[in-house]
């Protein structure tokens, strides 16, 4: 989740929101000056043994964002597929630059991740889906409460959450060891009221994606003397 501006927004119906995310993540320059949009995330975190390995993502984006990064016209199946595939060339390397969004930390250290694979776009009816696997540079070992992922939009154009809890999922080993909790984004009033006194025209606050997302914090059994930092 990731604009938590847009986490208010979507949750108290206060604004009619447009959205184009293409500008973000294809490198196009944007249509408007404020343009905002929504990701729906689920994310199955991998691993074995008493370690994570890495995660599969599936990031469903709102409508209108999936109309605009199609540039809403109708296409034959066959245009449809290789505007899908160039879509998600462009969209990958664009997100890679930026960790791909994705910040998965064991206290204040922050742990590698490799070059996504297998990363596809399909569409569902009317949203696009993009699928992708993130593996770690290295296994990680479980920690008993150190470990927390979050994967935000550095600025506050963007919603990407998870609807539920039900949304990140472990492997079934680390399900034997794990328990996850899904903790809200807590800004303070100040920090809501800068977001929303934000001018169309201002440069984006790169600080604000952070402030305003959810945080999926790990809770693992670790036998004691077992639990290793690297």
């Amino acid at each position: 989740m990731v604009p938590r501006l847009l986490f208010y927004c979507r949750r108290f119906n206060t604004l009619v929101c447009l959205a184009i995310f293409v500008f973000m993540f294809s490198g196009s320059p944007p249509a408007l000056a404020h343009p905002h949009s929504w990701v729906d995330m689920k994310t199955h975190i991998e691993g074995k043994e008493g370690v994570i390995t890495g995660f599969q993502m599936e990031w469903t984006f709102d409508a209108m964002s999936s109309a605009f990064m199609l540039e809403g016209e109708k296409k034959s199946p066959q245009e449809l597929q290789k505007a899908l595939e160039e879509l998600v060339a462009s969209v990958m390397e664009n997100i890679k630059k930026e960790h791909y969004f994705t910040h998965f930390l064991d206290g204040d250290r922050t742990i590698g991740l490799s070059t996504a694979t297998d990363a596809k776009f399909h569409r569902n009816r009317a949203r696009l889906v993009l699928t992708f696997n993130l593996p770690l540079l290295k296994p990680e070992p479980l920690k008993k409460d150190s470990l927390k992922l979050q994967i935000f939009e550095p600025t506050h154009y963007t919603d990407m959450s998870w609807p539920a809890k039900s949304s990140v999922s472990l492997s079934d080993e680390l399900a034997k060891q794990c328990e996850l909790e899904l903790v809200p984004p807590n800004p303070t009033p100040q920090q809501m009221s800068y977001a929303l006194t934000l001018s169309e025209d201002a440069d984006p606050d790169n600080t604000l994606g952070q402030i305003f997302t959810q945080s999926i914090r790990f809770h693992c059994s670790v036998e004691s003397g077992k639990e290793v930092r690297p």
